[in-house]
């Protein structure tokens, strides 16, 4: 009998949290973002339900200042699975008066996520949503549960949440009330990498090395585009970058970096001392700024 590895170990708890769901839900779906951890998240429940087709659809919260190549592949990759897709559209909130556009240098769209993120939930009655987050990208998300119970108002109260012994899941809700569901919990960045290299997993170019025009704020490379607000002394140069997390534009950090292949992006992040969300400036707000947002509402 072959030992069973680490990471088929995360795969088959993934996989069978994403059937919890299946089973104990009306209307679930799968957040996706364009990012790797969504990425994993869509293979995983193919995994989970082969041969047959993943019985939910995906939502995709469009800031408007996507990434192009995020976007190009969100759509091939849901044509190929034969996924519905829905979206919900931070200018459309902007515009309708639910949300206030941001100002200044430091403007940003990724706060305002949650309040279409909230709506489209409502709009379309889903009461589980399935997300990519894991519990070691930040202290925050290191408080959330396997199934993340949510007000009637989309909140989240991380002193509140449900024991989860023996792989035991309380899907248990008032009407109103959804859960958040993240089948990576356990997952580590360095697994994510090791599963897609072993898996062969198609990812979008961003998170290979690339030039592209960059500036630099506050030890933070972001990219060069017309709604990015630069500072007189915030040079536009070009370097070779590549992305190790994506969100939205005005928050993504780019690396430097020359690594070109799945196995030299593994060892590029063995060797970091930076974190993954180390490049991320909306965490920078305040020591508290995730938690905050998630109180909230947000993914």
């Amino acid at each position: 009998m072959s030992k069973l590895t680490h990471l088929k170990e995360l795969e088959s708890e993934s996989v069978y949290v994403i059937r919890e769901v299946a089973a104990q839900f009306e209307k679930p779906v799968l957040l996706f973002s364009g990012g790797k951890d969504s990425i994993v998240m869509a293979h995983l429940a193919c995994r989970a339900f082969y041969p047959a087709a993943i019985p939910f659809p995906f939502l995709h919260i469009d800031t408007g200042h996507n990434f192009e190549e995020t976007i190009a592949f969100r759509d091939t990759l849901v044509k190929r699975l034969g996924v519905r897709l829905f979206t919900g559209s931070v200018q459309e909130s902007i515009d309708r008066g639910r949300v206030a556009e941001e100002t200044g240098y430091n403007a940003s769209r990724n706060k305002l996520q949650t309040v279409t993120l909230l709506d489209a939930l409502e709009k379309y009655k889903f009461d589980a949503a399935l997300g990519g987050a894991r519990r070691d990208e930040e202290k925050a998300r290191a408080k959330e549960r396997f199934f993340s119970h949510r007000d009637e108002f989309g909140q989240w109260d991380p002193r509140n949440q449900r024991p989860e012994l023996w792989n035991i899941f309380n899907g248990k809700k008032q009407p109103g009330e959804h859960f958040r569901i993240f089948p990576l919990s356990n997952w580590t960045e360095m697994d994510i990498w090791h599963y897609i290299l072993q898996e062969g997993i198609e990812l979008p170019s961003l998170y290979y090395t690339h030039e592209r025009e960059v500036f630099e704020r506050d030890g933070i490379w972001l990219a060069c585009y017309p709604f990015m607000k630069r500072k007189p002394d915030e040079p536009a140069v070009r370097r070779r970058v590549r992305c190790r997390t994506i969100g939205d534009i005005t928050c993504t950090g780019l690396t430097l970096s020359e690594a070109n292949t799945l196995e030299e992006i593994v060892n590029e992040i063995a060797a970091s001392r930076v974190t993954e969300r180390g490049g991320r400036s909306d965490d920078k707000r305040s020591d508290a700024a995730m938690e905050d947002r998630k109180k909230a509402g947000y993914f």
